[in-house]
């Protein structure tokens, strides 16, 4: 029944609510007190449903089962009718106002007895009904208490509400609603015991599919790439489970129709789906599942540009490779192109057969490999090919070991350039000897010649005596193949020296008399110390730049720096003003004002020095800086792997401390033949890198000398530690070094980017685009990019570090890491803990 609305002037009209949830609750008390033994029946009846009773009875008792049922129903719901009795709003508010002090409720349906016509009585019985409705407005509908317990010793209500727990968790509660099991379907029991079989699928696991369980597939068809291997088994007497399949080559024969062993209870098959079809499995439980065996593509490799000469010699290939699944390997094969060759002078005789060279292609160490681009880099100066035209073509191969092949393209093989006239013709005759010993004679003769007046050809004496040497080997009866290499070495050593020694001396020259200068200001020295050391300078540097204008007429282009923009020629009288703008400053004693002068001066030789003499590599301001600095990254990392090498060396087996004797190519010549020794050059280095870096302001220049600074702390440590002989402290130390040094690379990187952003914009996004191909061209195409995301390689600000993933050991290393990974997460008996943690490596890092 619905409670009559609230009377004009009812003074719990405010209440409606709580009084309407009060009443509710004495309904769902009265409620439960009458039916409990009825809802503790139906509880019962539906755990006994939920896991199957109703067909463990027999059909023919199923009747009398539903009688007993309805007949308890009967039973125990006619007394809780009998009992139950609507509450009252009068009830409701008791019950409420029972919950409050002072029983408000009642207060405020109260009148006066006496004194209703005199105002003080009046005024007090409002002021008592003001509190009244103060206290009654706190009023909150009362928790439901059924107080069942005496009504119930034996606790069936607790039992009832546990049984049907048990059934929401372990059984079927939809059972219910399904149809009865006919009476000549076999018992679940029976069924269990009968015949009965069960499947897996395993895709391969360059894919990345899981596996799958045929048993719990809903539906009958299935999708699976080529080379899925499909396993069953089953289970009772040979021939029990017919079987058929139609997805191998060839494929199995029908279990039915197999010979098994007598008396075996578990029979398999194993096959590989290789094209589509039906496999078909009978008895009981009987599936047919329709077969869609999706194809494995031949994986394709293109070449969207040819290669070039880079600035420093070296070939940079880039390539786009694509599969469905992904790519695992590939190489680069560069032959000779014999006929493209002009056969003349040295070149005239048959060459002496030389292998291919052969090339591992760099693969993306996080990321997808099922569609990437990148950039082969590899130097090939010193080889017989270079400059020579050869044909290059390009392999890689997916999981299933098919072979994509590129189309054969022809190109002269980049190598180093020589503008010296005499390293052009050591060169020359360097590369007619490694095309055939049948030239060593007309080598010894050409040599000779050059020889002939040596002391206006060569600038050292003990050149001349090495390049006699050479003569006296070439002019043998018999020259060796191990000669005739070593010939070549030298003739390559002595074209370094005569191309780079005379600009590389004045770069030194230059770069001290500014140290000189620069500790002369630190030190207060006198006007004639100041004097003579800026003479120094201005004579170092006019040396330099004569040399640099030397080297930018025979490559064809003149002295600047940073993007060779208008604005950012300088001429040799600014840089002589610059210098009298110096000297006079330390003359009037105004040395900060000077000393940061003269940093701007070795900052604009630095930026001259890495156009011209670096032939444009890492182009910019603070381009050498970022280089020199990825040199220093790569020398740590080398050091790194040598002290890791060292630990790993049995005791015993020689060597002190510190000391690693086998170290590898990066250890050979390293001062004092130690790592200590080296881990101090290195942060000696690093404090110079620090001394000439351009000052720039912002956030990001600051995190960057933070960063070195850390790096700096951090090689300190582990030279400390490799001399105490704690390598693996050490090498945690040069590990903190190595980051460092990155994060400082990085954010000194958004610096440099940041001050010359004016000039860059037009050009696009430094970080994802370039103008011109890998080799200079005109073209747009996007920067690979390493595992941080950063651009790697040309026109980037950090791009010095491009090389450093380019190390076959470094891809190597990373491959295997993978496949370590995903062969441990594959191994059902580690921990599940264990191969969640190597799953999400793999979703994160993994190919995909």
């Amino acid at each position: 029944m619905t409670p009559p609305p609230p009377l004009p002037g009812d003074p719990l009209a405010p209440l409606a609510r709580p009084i309407r949830l009060t009443r509710a609750v004495l309904v769902l008390e009265r409620l439960l007190r009458a039916f409990w033994p009825l809802l503790t029946f139906l509880a019962f009846c539906f755990a006994a449903l939920s896991f199957g009773i109703w067909s463990w009875i027999a059909p023919e008792h199923r009747g009398l089962a539903g009688g007993a049922v309805i007949f308890g129903l009967i039973v125990l719901g006619a007394p809780g009718l009998r009992r139950f009795r609507w509450p009252s709003r009068a009830e409701a508010i008791a019950r409420l106002d029972a919950t409050l002090p002072g029983r408000p409720l009642a207060a405020l349906t109260d009148g006066l007895a006496l004194g209703a016509n005199d105002p003080a009585s009046r005024a007090l019985w409002a002021v008592h009904l003001g509190r009244m409705a103060a206290a009654a407005r706190a009023a909150q509908a009362p928790a439901p208490d059924p107080d069942l317990a005496p009504r119930d010793p034996f606790a069936l209500r607790l039992s009832a509400l546990t049984a049907v727990a048990l059934a929401l968790v372990f059984g079927t509660p939809t059972a219910i609603f399904a149809p009865a099991t006919q009476s000549g379907a076999p018992f679940r029991a029976e069924a269990a015991m009968g015949p009965a079989w069960e499947g897996w699928a395993e895709p391969p696991r360059y894919t990345g599919r899981p596996g799958l369980y045929l048993n719990g597939v809903e539906g009958d068809l299935l999708t699976l790439p080529e080379g899925t291997r499909l396993a069953f088994r089953f289970y009772g007497a040979p021939g029990a489970v017919p079987f058929s399949e139609s997805v191998s080559s060839p494929a199995a024969p029908p279990l039915d129709a197999a010979s098994e062993t007598a008396g075996t209870e578990v029979q398999s098959r194993d096959f590989t789906a290789v094209r589509s079809g039906v496999i078909e499995l009978g008895g009981p439980m009987g599936r047919r599942f329709a077969v869609m065996v999706a194809p494995d593509e031949t994986p394709e490799v293109d070449l969207p540009a040819l290669a070039e000469r880079r600035a420093d010699g070296k070939m940079a290939q880039p390539f786009h490779a694509a599969d469905d699944y992904g790519v695992v390997r590939g190489h680069a094969t560069i032959s000779l192109d014999l006929a493209a060759i002009d056969r003349r002078f040295g070149l005239a005789v048959d060459p002496e057969p030389r292998e291919n060279l052969v090339f591992d292609l760099p693969l993306p160490i996080s990321g997808s490999r099922a569609d990437f681009s990148e950039m082969l880099v590899e130097d090939v100066s010193e080889h017989a090919w270079a400059n020579l035209p050869v044909k290059l073509t390009l392999e890689v191969e997916d999981g299933r070991g098919q072979i994509g092949q590129s189309a054969t393209e022809s190109f002269d093989l980049p190598g180093r350039r020589f503008f010296d006239p005499r390293a052009a013709a050591l060169i020359e005759l360097r590369r007619d000897i490694l095309w055939s010993r049948a030239n060593a004679a007309r080598s010894a003769q050409i040599l000779r010649a050059i020889l002939n007046r040596p002391e206006d050809t060569f600038p050292a004496q003990p050149m001349v005596e090495v390049l006699h040497g050479v003569v006296e080997q070439l002019d043998a009866a018999t020259v060796t193949p191990e000669a005739r290499d070593a010939v070549a070495g030298i003739l390559w050593q002595m074209a370094e020296i005569l191309e780079d020694g005379g600009l590389a001396d004045a770069l030194e020259a230059m770069q001290q008399a500014q140290e000189r200068l620069s500790e002369a200001i630190r030190n207060g020295a006198s006007k004639d110390e100041i004097a003579k050391l800026m003479a120094e300078l201005k004579e170092a540097t006019d040396r330099y730049i004569e040399m640099l204008a030397e080297r930018a007429q025979q490559e064809e282009q003149g002295p600047q720096f940073g993007q060779q923009q208008p604005s950012q020629h300088i001429t040799g009288d600014q840089i002589q003003a610059l210098m009298d703008q110096i000297q006079k400053l330390m003359e009037e004693g105004r040395m900060a004002e000077a000393q940061e002068l003269l940093d701007q001066l070795a900052r604009m030789m630095a930026n001259m020095k890495v156009t011209q003499g670096e032939g444009g590599s890492g182009s910019g301001p603070g381009g050498q800086t970022m280089q020199d600095l990825g040199e220093t990254l790569r020398d740590q990392q080398q050091l790194s792997d040598d002290a890791f090498r060292q630990m790993q060396r049995p005791p015993g087996g020689g060597g002190a401390p510190g000391a690693d004797p086998q170290a590898g190519e990066g250890a050979q010549g390293a001062p004092g033949a130690d790592l200590a020794g080296r881990q101090r050059a290195l942060r000696r280095e690093l404090e110079r890198q620090k001394g000439l870096m351009p000052r720039l302001g912002g956030e990001a220049a600051e995190a960057g000398r933070e960063a070195l600074d850390e790096a700096g702390r951090a090689m300190e440590g582990a030279e400390e530690a490799l001399r105490g002989g704690d390598i693996g402290r050490a090498i945690d130390g040069q590990a903190d070094a190595i980051e460092a040094l990155r994060e400082g690379m990085r954010q000194l990187g958004e610096a440099f980017a940041g001050e010359n952003g004016a000039n860059q914009r037009g050009a696009g996004d430094l970080g994802q685009q370039r103008g011109g191909d890998a080799m200079g061209g005109q073209g747009t195409r996007m920067l690979p990019r390493d595992p941080l995301g950063r651009a790697t390689g040309e026109g980037s600000q950090i791009g010095t570090e491009g090389d450093m993933l380019q190390g076959e050991d470094v891809y190597r290393r990373a491959r295997d890491l993978l496949e370590e990974i995903r062969r441990r997460s594959a191994e059902r008996s580690r921990p599940e803990v264990e191969r969640d943690y190597l799953r999400r490596l793999l979703d994160s890092f993994g190919s995909r």
